[in-house]
Parts: structure tokens; sequence; C-alpha cells
């Protein structure tokens, strides 16, 4: 039952809900425009407040729900984690969109939710701090993402193998931010 449902996140989390949403309104793949990425920010950029806190909760949902079925279902924090994370790595290499997907910053937000909310509920509030501070989102998410793995680890000690593993995804998908961060050259808003 455990593959299973570890399959159906990663095909949940492979739903790309800037793309789906960018179709259904008529706009640009955001793929193709603005910053290239699939996510809430870039559709800020290229659809509108609207679109991109449709793509928001979305991308939010996706990595909540199965966490929280996993719990239902009685899975071990761990596993739970693992199912999480497994929507993420759909996220970022979905499978109906020839794995090109986005940062998976939003989908950590939902499984991060589901398995310890004050985590979560830290790393949203270290977002909002960088970006309203900065104006940029992918330093805010490079500092909101590793900032949560030590109350993690403190409070829910069994989840801090898969939360490395994320946070190492984050930072991996973020790598172009970083090299332009650190050359001056990021987008700001």
């Amino acid at each position: 039952m455990f593959w299973l449902l570890t399959i159906l996140a990663y095909l949940l989390g492979s739903l790309s809900f800037a793309i789906l949403l960018s179709r259904l309104a008529g706009g640009p793949d955001p793929r193709a425009s603005g910053s290239g990425n699939p996510g809430a920010t870039n559709m800020l950029r290229v659809a509108g407040k609207r679109l991109a806190i449709l793509t928001l909760l979305g991308d939010l949902l996706k990595g909540l729900l199965p966490v929280l079925i996993a719990d239902l279902l009685g899975f071990s924090l761990q596993q739970q984690a693992w199912i999480g994370l497994a929507a993420i790595i759909g996220h970022l290499y979905p499978v109906y969109f020839r794995f090109r997907g986005g940062k998976g910053v939003a989908t950590a937000a939902g499984m991060l939710l589901g398995l310890y909310p004050p985590a979560a509920l830290l790393a949203i509030a270290a977002w909002l701090l960088t970006f309203v501070l900065t104006r940029v989102s992918s330093l805010a998410a490079l500092i909101a993402t590793p900032l949560t793995l030590p109350l993690l680890a403190w409070q829910q000690p069994a989840a801090l193998l898969p939360v490395s593993a994320l946070c190492g995804l984050i930072v991996w998908r973020h790598r172009r931010n970083l090299r332009d961060l650190l050359a001056g050259r990021e987008r700001h808003f």
C-alpha cells in the first residue's frame, strides 16, 4: 500500500497547475514566458494575481493531500514524509510535461503543513519576511526551506531524512538562481 500511495503522490505532483491554468485561461505557457518556471511566482509575472493564487493553492494541496491520506491510512511519520516527497518530485519532474517542472516550494510547504504545521508556518513566515525585505522570490525560498529543518528535526526526528532530501532538491532546483544571486543578476519584483 505504501508504494501505491507513493506512486499516486508522484502522479498527483506531476499535475502542473501553472500549465493547466494557463491553457484553460488561454494564456502563455509559463515555461516559455517570464522566468520559464511553471510555478506561482512566474504565474504572477505572466498571468496575474488570480492565476498565481490558484497555482499556489493547487501546488500546496498536491503536497498536503498525499501526506494527509497517508496519515489517515496509519502510515508512520517517516512514511508520510517519503510520500510527500514523491509529490514534490512529481512537481519537479512531471511525467505529464516531459519532466520539465517547477521548483517545488509551494508543494514542499503543503507537505510540511501536513507533517508538522509549526514548521510549515515558520517556513511561510521566513519566505514572506525575506520576500518583503528583498523582493526576491528565489532567495526567500532558499532561506525558508532549510530554516525549517532544525525545528522539524527537533520535534519530528523521524522526518529528518526525507526532509533533508527535500532541502537538497530545493537548493538543486534553485542552483541557477543561486548563481544569479551571487552575480547580482537575480530578478526582483
